[in-house]
């Protein structure tokens, strides 16, 4: 297949995948709505990187073997299915927010004893690290991705066409959830979510249970 070919089909077909609700969509939006833009962008910046994980054992053909092995699938559903109820968990518990209290102007000495920049650093981290988890633990990579590397993969095929291909899927991808993160957090919407912020976290949560359970239970 012709290089360009390839890249106008993994376009097409990627952007549809993506667009698709599951998972991740859920989770970026609850990220977002509840937690703001900053927050949704670095959940989708993680949920990015999990698929480079998906890209790189499938340029190195392990794809086939984990799509055609019954209890490698079942274990990455179980997997995926307790993230997903875990996160889920996360989200149902989540309380009312008090408002908050005005504060007095902070002089400089204040300023430095309040910096807290390893709790930031963290932060950051297990945001891009939920994103991360939650698209690794899909089990609907794999055969999704045998599918799409089959239609465009051939055995002449130069690595730097390869990395093209996945590069490019991890920029359809970013630039998706970048879209969702963006509209979400419109100001007018934003501030009418933040007003029910943890009824969005207790019904998204429980979406995500709803999706964790049904892939535990559709691996038996």
């Amino acid at each position: 297949m012709e290089f360009w070919q390839g890249f106008l089909l993994i376009t097409s077909v990627h952007l549809l995948a993506a667009a698709s609700p599951g998972p991740d969509f859920v989770l970026v939006s609850q990220q977002t709505l509840t937690k703001g833009r900053r927050t949704g962008l670095i959940c989708s910046l993680g949920i990015t990187l999990g698929l480079a994980v998906h890209i790189i054992y499938s340029v190195l053909g392990l794809a086939t073997v984990i799509a055609h092995s019954q209890p490698l699938l079942t274990a990455i559903k179980w997997l995926g299915g307790g993230y997903l109820m875990y996160l889920g968990w996360q989200g149902i518990r989540a309380q009312p927010k008090r408002p908050a209290e005005p504060t007095k102007p902070k002089t400089t000495d204040d300023k430095l004893t309040n910096q807290r920049p390893l709790e930031a650093t963290n932060s950051v981290f297990s945001v891009l690290r939920r994103g991360f988890f939650c698209n690794v633990f899909n089990p609907k990579a794999p055969v999704y991705f045998v599918a799409i590397f089959t239609l465009v993969l051939s055995p002449d095929m130069p690595l730097w066409q390869l990395a093209i291909y996945g590069a490019w899927m991890m920029v359809l991808q970013m630039a998706w959830f970048s879209t969702v993160v963006m509209l979400l957090s419109i100001a007018t919407i934003h501030r009418r979510f933040r007003r029910v912020e943890h009824w969005i976290d207790r019904v998204l949560g429980s979406a995500m249970i709803v999706l964790g359970l049904n892939l535990i239970l559709r691996s038996r």
